[in-house]
């Protein structure tokens, strides 16, 4: 095998006979698709898959699935799709009805209707409707399931979209309302208007009637900025706008303005993150901050008066401090409560906390998780109209979510239980730890049999990156067609999470992307010296920034796994930030284009470091055509080049689907019928 291509290298990574296939729509790019696709079909798309394709989309289109809804003026608002609406609908009702077994629903817009009307391949992207009435909204529609969308003006009360009302073509955009002929707008639309992201750059006063491409200019990010954002407050003291420079993944500068504009810099630090409700403001360190005489420590969570904070004489009280593996998760108002999600050694933990003079009084919402996993967020979708409810989902890997309704200083109340997608019997959840590299315990979960025979067939998930910590969900996909017959799954909590807080984080952030990978692969070597399997009885998943992680599975661990499943993946370190939005996530991986960072990049590239006469696991790589977050060129390449090399390596790219599997629950359920069927198949377990 040495007279075998190996391009591109790790030491000349820029001669790549594949970069034609990053021509995303070119003649020869798609018939190199079609080739793949069919190969793929003819090899995976076996009985067992077509059975069980058919079982998980009876499951995603079930009636009584959980609809999660929002509050807007009193009435509940969802996007639901189902086997009748493949591509969704928008439907409203009320909570009283929502209560009911079988609740009724209005339907607002019907997305399968619309598509067929209009001849477009319409999927919902969401809608933004007009205080204090909500009788307009401005809905976002993709093509193909993209993050571009277009915007149109929706008349709720007369179910139409509004002639002559607003519009804006498809783009990576955001609009908020000020009145009923007033937007501010967020988009890369225009002449100068995109940063080198390709994100907006500008926010535009948008009046009815005018051009949006040519409204004035109230906010301009800086030279280099990685997009600006806008919000609109309505407080006691009247309009209140928010406008942000996002100049990295981590940092941004915030001001506060009106409609003329902004006013005035909210010296915070810029790589913090903050919350305004009314006059009160919230701010989590991300690094230590000094200011007066007090030093607060990374991951600590602060409070004081806005005016107060304005006027150079805050008075800071600590509302949360890391302690241990004891970690916040998120923090957000709701009403005049500021609710911080916590992981105490991945255990769940909610706390509110309310405002009042110059105290601030707290409690613990009880009644949830406390083995399994659990979220909060905010009923109401407008902070305007909040009256402090919140809804509240709690679950785990064999039991599936429960929906609540948490009033302030009430129980919580159960709205909805979701049904039981799979036969949990004879499984049992045990967490442990593997101890990676560099000695670091990594925790994961693990769910199976009680009877460990040490052929376990093992499916591994893992992620590990931009602060994303990973729960123990109900995997509805995994309990049907790995747990129901027999199987071993298992989570992993990776560093490059907030698991355990801001170093947990910064552990897996950049040169020590590598870290993560290494302790994805501990656990498997966890599994096999605990005696649960052997390395050929491991299959492992991942996708988007854990299909990065797979891919160096592949490279870096072959031998410690039977097979991989990698998901609309980030690849090519090389050319990342090149492709879409890529140059956004500098911050996260580092800049290729800089040698010092090349230098610890190259390494994980593992489309630069695969190599021939190696002995890799086979792999199956999935992509999306309309994926504007990863591009399909990862993927594409990916696979191109190992097939050059000689390995089994499947592919298969969805036409629409944007950064996910496929564009609705048929698409999906195929996907994961075909990944788990080869996983099984290569792993050498049939199920049935």
């Amino acid at each position: 095998m040495t007279d075998i291509d190996p391009r591109p290298t790790a030491d000349a990574p820029d001669d790549d006979p594949y970069l034609w296939l990053e021509e995303i729509d070119s003649p020869r790019a798609l018939e190199w698709v079609s080739a793949q696709n069919a190969a793929t079909l003819r090899q995976l798309n076996n009985k067992e898959a077509v059975a069980d394709r058919a079982l998980l989309k009876a499951i995603f289109d079930r009636a009584d699935n959980i609809p999660f809804p929002n509050r807007r003026g009193g009435k509940l608002f969802n996007p639901w799709t189902d086997a009748a609406h493949p591509r969704g609908v928008w439907r409203t009702t009320t909570l009283e009805s929502f209560c009911r077994d079988t609740p009724q629903w209005d339907v607002l817009i019907d997305l399968d209707k619309l598509a067929s009307e209009e001849n477009e391949d319409w999927f919902w992207r969401g809608a933004d409707t007009l205080l204090p009435d909500h009788d307009r909204a401005i809905v976002r529609l993709s093509r193909g399931g993209s993050d571009a969308a277009t915007f149109r003006e929706f008349d709720v009360v007369r179910r139409r979209f509004v002639p002559d009302g607003f519009v804006l073509p498809e783009s990576i955009s955001a609009t908020a309302w000020l009145d009923r002929d007033t937007l501010l707008l967020c988009s890369p639309l225009g002449q100068c208007m995109a940063t080198r992201s390709g994100f907006a750059r500008t926010v535009r006063l948008w009046r009815r009637g005018e051009n949006p491409l040519t409204a004035p200019v109230l906010f301009e990010a800086s030279e280099g900025a990685a997009e600006v954002g806008v919000s609109v407050h309505q407080c006691a003291s009247g309009e209140r706008i928010l406008f942000a420079e996002k100049l990295s993944l981590f940092s941004r500068n915030l001001w506060i303005g009106d409609r003329s504009g902004p006013k005035l810099r909210l010296n915070t630090p810029a790589d913090s993150e903050v919350e305004i409700q009314r006059d009160w403001l919230a701010i989590k360190l991300r690094t230590s901050w000094t200011i007066g005489n007090e030093t607060f420590a990374p991951g600590t969570v602060v409070g004081t008066n806005l005016s107060a904070f304005l006027a150079g004489q805050p008075r800071f009280a600590r509302l949360f401090e890391p302690d241990g593996r004891r970690a916040l998760q998120q923090f957000f108002w709701c009403g005049d409560r500021l609710v911080l999600s916590l992981l105490d050694d991945l255990k769940p933990v909610f706390e509110t906390i309310v405002p009042a003079g110059g105290t601030w009084s707290r409690e613990t919402i009880s009644g949830l998780s406390e083995f399994g996993s659990a979220r909060v967020w905010p009923f109401d979708l407008y902070a305007e109209e909040s009256r402090g409810d919140l809804l509240a989902s709690s679950y785990d890997r064999l039991n599936p979510p429960t929906l609540f309704l948490v009033k302030p200083n009430l129980a919580p109340q159960i709205l909805k239980r979701a049904p039981q997608a799979f036969d949990a019997a004879g499984h049992r959840i045990t967490r442990h730890e593997a101890i990676s590299i560099d000695g670091v315990r990594i925790p994961y979960v693990q769910v199976g049999p009680d009877d460990e025979t040490g052929e376990a067939p093992v499916h591994m998930y893992g992620y590990g990156g931009f602060g994303i910590s990973q729960p123990s969900y109900y995997n509805t996909a995994i309990g049907k067609l790995w747990l129901e017959r027999g199987g071993t799954s298992v989570i992993t909590h990776l560093r490059g999470g907030r698991e355990f807080g801001e170093a947990w984080y910064e552990a897996g952030r950049r040169e020590g992307r590598r870290l993560v990978h290494d302790d994805f692969a501990a656990v498997a070597a966890d599994l096999v010296r605990r005696g649960v399997t052997r390395p050929g009885r491991i299959a492992a998943e991942g996708g988007s920034n854990g299909g990065l992680l797979i891919a160096n599975m592949l490279t870096r661990y072959p031998g410690r796994f039977g097979a991989l499943f990698c998901t609309v993946p980030i690849i090519d370190m090389r050319r990342y930030t090149k492709l879409f939005g890529g140059a956004a996530l500098i911050g996260e991986y580092g800049d290729p284009d800089n040698p010092e960072d090349w230098a610890f990049l190259k390494a994980i590239s593992a489309y630069h470091v695969a190599a021939p006469s190696q002995t890799y696991p086979p792999i199956f790589i999935a992509t999306s055509r309309k994926d504007d977050r990863m591009h399909p060129g990862h993927a594409r390449k990916m696979a191109a080049k190992l097939q050059a090399m000689g390995y089994e390596a499947h592919f298969l790219e969805f036409a629409g689907g944007g950064h996910g599997y496929g564009k609705d629950n048929d698409d999906k359920a195929m996907l994961l019928s075909l990944g788990y069927s080869f996983l099984r198949r290569a792993i050498g377990w049939s199920s049935y």
